[in-house]
């Protein structure tokens, strides 16, 4: 057996809460009033000091004033919270506030419809939700749909309306009466052993299937913080500022955002959502220094005129993640943006929800030397290359990446079948990535065995848009691809499907258009069929009834060179 180590020195690794971590041990590592979240938008202002005040108020809440107002019981150790929200500054509280109180939060996609967020809510065993204003529509549509009614939805439910108090909610109980009444000085304490509890379960397709709980524990929390701060590029600039649009109920930016420049003292500026003229703003007016992004925003970076409107010269570092970032696309940003006046390394790491999520980060000095590549390994971990699932990769040559170490997950929630089939007995997390190791010990991602679908960084599981389709009432099977689209940098999902009567070919094309169009109330939009549908006689399967996908990719390539060759819109 070859397995791979880091080139990194292992860094310790503490048993406890990532609360007690962030709150605690490593605290007054920075001074109390020093900025720690700023809104984009309003530029309201949470200190490190505002910071621990407000997360431990938020626990006392949770435990003691919730049920006061009417809720369903304390929150108590252990239980499921689910945060659904775009990104605000109430993210850092209500998240922190809830490790503080032990709470096990999930995060719910902000564009998930009720059917999606159902999945979510049932599997999860969430007692509460804390929901944006603008998305408690979907949250009371989610809770018809499991036989709640309103008076017995609203004690499962908290309006996360601060730091702006919004008296339109009135009759819900809100998360500014849930503030101000009293603190939990002394955090739930998970210490030795006890870090090992699950704290964050994030929603995953891992290599194929319908979205399972990922469950990650406190000990895993603070592993690929520690991992990350010995890895991260470091530019010595005299005043970093840190930010990015990514969401954080995604693992990307929920721990990379919200929990790293925490331990490290640097302010984050909170973004909505992506807007590349609200984004070149804001990096002028905060002087941003540092952006986390996935490869569709550097695409856009590269054409759009906000970028020669404002002020970039602030950034010194651009980190993708989510998704593959290609050599050409580094190149071009970086040129586009020297020419508009800032020297910027782009670099670019690796990582799943199943590690916590960061395996990888390529060192901001060879980001063109190594442009294109995944970078070197964390430390603590290990990695081997293994072909087929029966032997290990020859030098050069590509194999399926497998990891281990402490950032690996507990396993699937209430799914040892998936846990078994992705983690094997020695503790190896099969990625379903496929990747070359150069002789200095840089990775590059090159294929892919799992079935599931980059849509800018966002997972789509295409067994999951399959359930979804066979439930239109004139498609009888169905098979979801993902397509690559080079001008997006991006997957696209691609449907296949099989009439239940048959169509005349001159229908085709309307029915096709009609099935786009049908899914969407359906689905989040990172899930919309952007490549397309297409009508076949036949599914493609195996003696066993696995769906071939390999045969619709090729087939899908063929269609595509040829509706390029005749100048024909796919």
């Amino acid at each position: 057996m070859k397995i791979y180590t880091s080139p990194h020195a292992p860094v310790l690794v503490r048993n406890e809460s990532i609360y007690t971590n962030l709150a605690v041990t490593r605290f007054d590592d920075f001074p109390r009033e020093q900025p720690a979240f700023i809104d984009a938008a309003t530029g309201k202002v949470i200190s490190r000091g505002d910071w621990l005040q407000l997360t431990q108020e938020l626990a006392w809440g949770f435990r003691h004033e919730f049920p006061r107002l009417g809720g369903v019981g304390s929150l108590q150790r252990g239980d499921v919270v689910m945060i659904f929200s775009p990104n605000s500054l109430a993210w850092p509280v209500m998240l922190f506030g809830g490790f503080a109180a032990g709470l096990c939060m999930t995060l719910a996609n902000s564009s998930y419809t009720a059917r999606e967020l159902e999945h979510q809510w049932t599997n999860s065993g969430a007692k509460v939700v804390i929901v944006h204003p603008d998305l408690l529509s979907v949250v009371l549509e989610m809770f018809k749909n499991v036989k709640l009614d309103l008076t017995a939805a609203r004690r499962r439910i908290i309006i996360a309306d601060w730091p702006t108090p919004d008296p339109a909610f009135n009759d819900y109980i809100r998360m500014q009466n849930l503030l101000g009444a009293g603190r939990l000085f002394q955090e739930e304490r998970f210490p030795e052993e006890l870090a090992n509890e699950t704290t964050l379960l994030c929603y995953s397709s891992g290599t194929t299937g319908e979205p399972k709980g990922v469950m990650i524990t406190h000990r895993n929390l603070i592993a690929v913080i520690a991992m990350i701060e010995i890895s991260y590029p470091s530019l010595h600039e005299p005043n970093p500022v840190i930010s990015g649009p990514i969401p954080f109920y995604h693992i990307y930016g929920g721990i990379n955002l919200l929990h790293f420049p925490f331990i490290r003292g640097v302010p984050l500026v909170i973004m909505q959502k992506f807007d590349p003229v609200d984004t070149c703003k804001w990096i002028e007016k905060y002087k941003v220094t540092q952006m986390l992004v996935v490869p569709p925003i550097c695409l856009l970076f590269t054409r759009h005129p906000a970028i020669d409107k404002y002020n970039m010269s602030s950034l010194r570092l651009i980190s993708s993640g989510a998704a593959h970032l290609k050599e050409p696309l580094v190149k071009a940003l970086r040129n586009r943006l020297r020419n508009a006046g800032a020297d910027v390394a782009i670099t670019q790491g690796y990582g799943m929800t199943e590690m916590s999520p960061t395996t990888h980060i390529l060192p901001a000095k060879d980001f063109i030397r190594k442009a294109g590549s995944i970078g070197t390994l964390l430390p603590n971990l290990e990695a081997r290359l293994v072909v087929e699932d029966v032997r290990e990769a020859a030098p050069g040559e590509p194999g399926e990446l497998w990891l281990r170490g402490p950032t690996i997950m507990k396993g699937y929630l209430n799914n040892s079948e998936a846990t078994a089939d992705s983690i094997t007995p020695d503790g190896w997390y099969k990625t379903g990535d496929i990747a070359t190791l150069d002789e200095e010990g840089y990775y590059s991602i090159v294929d892919r065995r799992k079935e599931l679908i980059k849509y800018k960084g966002f997972q789509v599981p295409p067994a999951e848009l399959e359930s979804v389709l066979l439930k239109h009432p004139e498609i009888a099977d169905a098979a979801v691809i993902g397509v690559v689209d080079e001008a997006e940098a991006t997957e696209l999902p691609k449907a296949y499907v099989v009439h239940k009567t048959g169509l005349q070919s001159y229908d085709e094309r309307a029915f096709c258009l009609a099935v786009e169009e049908w899914i969407k109330p359906h689905v989040a939009r990172h899930k919309y069929l952007r490549g397309g549908v297409v009508v076949i006689d036949a599914i493609p399967k195996s003696a066993a009834g696995k769906i071939l996908r390999r045969q619709l990719v090729e087939r899908a390539k063929s269609e595509f060179a040829s509706a390029k060759a005749t100048g024909a819109k796919l």
